[in-house]
């Protein structure tokens, strides 16, 4: 049996980018992805109406606002966010890096009335 393809993904390599934003898959893991994503200003308010979606904190920190509260995340630290949950992420800094677990096929529905 022949082993496929394995690639050791170094994060903070990745990351060196200066980028203002990125969002790159790094890993598929059966049906989910897991992205890289390198954030100077805030993403645009959405939800996700099929799937969760967790973030692990590489570096800085993330503030990622619900509609009643702001929950603010530190290196090493992981939230999960159930679908269909409004929220906008944003660097709590001039720069974070996160890792984003997600359903790969989901869908995200932009909110224009914030």
């Amino acid at each position: 049996m022949d082993t496929p393809e394995l690639t050791v993904i170094d994060i903070a390599q990745t990351a060196a980018t200066n980028s203002t934003y990125t969002n790159i898959p790094v890993a598929l893991v059966n049906d989910h992805v897991v992205r890289m994503s390198i954030m100077t200003e805030p993403y645009f308010w959405h939800f996700h109406p099929d799937s969760d979606e967790s973030f692990l904190i590489i570096e800085g920190s993330v503030f990622i606002d619900l509609e009643d509260r702001t929950i603010e995340l530190l290196p090493n630290q992981l939230f999960t966010i159930p679908k269909n949950v409004k929220h906008r992420t944003r660097p709590n800094g001039n720069r974070s890096v996160n890792l984003t677990f997600e359903s790969a096929g989901m869908t995200t529905v932009r909110l224009t009335d914030r």
